[in-house]
């Protein structure tokens, strides 16, 4: 579960650095610029992801590396 939890925070956090990357820089990266609802709240979604990746790194952190 920790794994997990790691990975899905690396790649909210991937796309949300790359998010603001293409906020800008207005280049053809990440997720969320094919995402056309999100088109007008692209910087917002990315903050939210970079939140949600560091809410899921310590989510992770807390799970014992042990037997789970």
């Amino acid at each position: 579960m920790k794994r997990l939890l790691e990975l899905l925070g690396f790649l909210a956090l991937a796309q949300g650095a790359l998010g603001l990357l293409h906020e800008v820089t207005d280049g053809r990266v990440g997720l969320l610029r094919r995402l056309g609802f999100l088109d007008p709240y692209g910087a917002y979604a990315s903050v939210a992801l970079i939140v949600l990746a560091c809410a899921l790194f310590a989510a992770a952190g807390s799970r014992r590396s042990g037997g789970e």
